[in-house]
C-alpha cells in the first residue's frame, strides 16, 4: 500500500527526456542557422508587412467589398465629402458603389495574417470583380 502513494505515473522520466530532446534540437538548429543567408524575416506581432513582401491575394473578397461599401455609405450619409460626381443620386449606398467602381473610396483595407502581422491594401491596388 505504501508503494501506491509513491507512484508518479512515470512522469519524471518523460520530463527529463523532453528536456534532453529540446536541448538537442536547439543545438542542431544553431548549427544549421549559420550556413547561409537568412530566408525568413521575423516580424513583431502587429507589425506591417512591407508592400513588396505581400502574400495575400490582390482580389477584393466579397466580405471586404460588403464592409467597404457599408462603411462608406454610412460616412456619406453622415455628410462626408463625396469623391465622385453624383449626378443627382441621393442613395448613399449607390454613391458608395459608384466610388468603388471608380476606385475613389478613401479607405485602406487591413488584412491580418495568422502570425499577428498585417497587410494594408488601398482600394486602387485591389482587383474588384
Amino acid at each position: 500500500m505504501d508503494d501506491d502513494h509513491d507512484y508518479d505515473g512515470g512522469m519524471d522520466d518523460m520530463d527529463n527526456n523532453e528536456e534532453e530532446l529540446q536541448e538537442e534540437e536547439m543545438e542542431n538548429f544553431e548549427e544549421d542557422a549559420g550556413d547561409g543567408e537568412d530566408r525568413v524575416e521575423i516580424l513583431n506581432e502587429g507589425e506591417k508587412q512591407p508592400n513588396a513582401n505581400r502574400i495575400t491575394t490582390r482580389y477584393m473578397t466579397k466580405y471586404e467589398r460588403a464592409r467597404v461599401l457599408g462603411t462608406r455609405a454610412l460616412q456619406i450619409s453622415m455628410n462626408a465629402p463625396v469623391m465622385v460626381d453624383i449626378q443627382g443620386e441621393t442613395d448613399p449606398l449607390k454613391i458608395a458603389m459608384k466610388e468603388l467602381a471608380e476606385r475613389k473610396i478613401p479607405i485602406i483595407i487591413r488584412r491580418y495574417l495568422p502570425d499577428g502581422s498585417y497587410e494594408d491594401w488601398s482600394i486602387d491596388e485591389l482587383i474588384i470583380e
